[in-house]
């Protein structure tokens, strides 16, 4: 029996044997997705949804995203119990204004005011509020009156903060698909569709006078699913790749999200801006997905958001940006079993909704050498408890610094650690 198949099987149907090896996956699988984000993920979003029935509750998401190290979670609304139940943590939030706010906001900006004097002066005095989203993709969309008020509500989002002096601190923006462009490679030639340049010029213009980033959620599993004979696996994994060449450019690109990344600066810059910055709001790999979804595994899953993680940590930039460490935000915490559409669409969660991890996201081989290796046999349940210890202990006398008379010293012993988060 296959680790996929246990995982579908009820627990208490299990073989003792298959029970130690589900338990031994498991644990490795939660020491793998902790410690990818403790040691390696300096400067991780990650996303927040919530279209599920049976989502932990958000102080449990809470202990949980303090567990990872994660300092930073977009929404997708403005959930009062989220955001009170991060008060004083040192978490950054993004919030946003839906779809269905458009039309209201769009003329009356008293009606943005009542939004904002709702849903963030209660909670930004104990909570981190950056950023406000209004909207999410609606330039790809059919809706041409929420294409027409995307920018009025912006604007008007804008200005009522501004009013109540929180302008300084909340920027606003709006999430876009790689849909709204026209061509992506070469990255160099990268360039808006025609039809939304009306839309998207003064959109930019008001990043660039209100020095707010632009949004864009980048899925290069998208383009391996429609094309996995002529699109390279390894490519878009982040993988060992001979890579491919910008003929414009000369730049070499290792990875799809990179390449996208430059495409979307290219289209910026031919519109006349070079003063914003790009920010990946979505990105990520589903565990599952239905037949005709190729790559749609748990390991490749893994891969990409393990060595995108790993890439991150390293603060690089992008072939064209190499000084601009990329900012992003993995898509998603939890599998949400009530989103529509294909199999995948349910299947983007780094955890279940009984915070197991749903996959290990491939760290041991970028620990080899630095820690030791996870053996699971001869143990009850794979791993013992001194085993674990010894694990993190060594894990945190590498990391846990004080400073004691102005120099960094290791403390030299290991705190008491709360594994059951």
């Amino acid at each position: 029996m296959d680790y996929e198949s246990m995982s579908n099987c009820p627990y208490s149907n299990l073989s003792n044997k298959s029970r130690k090896v589900l338990d031994s996956k498991r644990l490795n699988a939660q020491f793998s997705v902790e410690i990818c984000f403790k040691v390696l993920g300096v400067g991780v979003g990650i996303n927040y949804g919530k279209i599920a029935n049976n989502l932990p509750t958000p102080s449990r998401v809470a202990v949980l995203l303090n567990s990872l190290n994660v300092s930073r979670v977009k929404l997708y609304d403005a959930d009062p119990n989220v955001l009170n139940a991060f008060a004083d943590s040192n978490v950054e939030f993004v919030i946003a204004l839906g779809n269905e706010y458009l039309q209201r906001m769009s003329s009356d900006r008293s009606q943005a005011q009542s939004w904002i004097q709702q849903h963030v002066q209660p909670y930004i005095s104990r909570t981190k509020i950056t950023c406000i989203t209004v909207g999410n993709e609606i330039l790809t969309g059919t809706d041409y009156q929420a294409i027409s008020n995307l920018l009025p509500a912006m604007q008007t989002v804008y200005s009522a903060l501004q009013n109540l002096g929180l302008s300084d601190n909340v920027y606003v923006s709006t999430a876009h698909s790689t849909g709204i462009l026209a061509n992506s490679f070469p990255p160099s030639s990268g360039a808006f569709k025609q039809e939304l340049a009306q839309y998207i010029q003064p959109i930019l213009s008001f990043h660039a006078k209100t020095k707010s980033p632009f949004l864009i959620n980048c899925y290069p599993f998208f383009a391996y699913k429609d094309n996995p004979e002529k699109v390279s696996l390894q490519y878009v994994l982040f993988q060992q790749n001979p890579g491919v060449i910008d003929p414009v450019t000369n730049l070499k690109y290792d990875n799809m999200l990179y390449a996208q990344i430059d495409a979307v600066y290219s289209a910026i810059k031919a519109m006349g801006h070079s003063d914003i910055q790009v920010q990946v709001s979505e990105t990520g790999w589903p565990s599952k997905g239905d037949t005709n979804e190729v790559g749609a595994t748990p390991e490749n899953a893994g891969l990409y958001n393990g060595n995108l993680i790993k890439r991150i940590q390293q603060n690089e930039g992008t072939p064209a940006k190499p000084s601009v460490p990329i900012d992003v935000y993995v898509f998603a915490l939890f599998n949400e079993n009530m989103k529509p559409g294909p199999a995948s669409e349910r299947n983007y969660g780094l955890y279940y909704p009984d915070v197991t991890p749903v996959y290990d996201i491939g760290l041991q081989q970028h620990l080899q050498g630095y820690f030791p290796q996870m053996e699971y046999s001869g143990y009850d349940y794979g791993l013992s408890t001194h085993f674990v210890s010894s694990f993190l202990c060594t894990i945190l006398k590498m990391h846990a610094k004080v400073l004691k008379d102005g120099k960094e010293k290791s403390t030299g012993f290991c705190p008491a650690i709360d594994i059951g988060r």
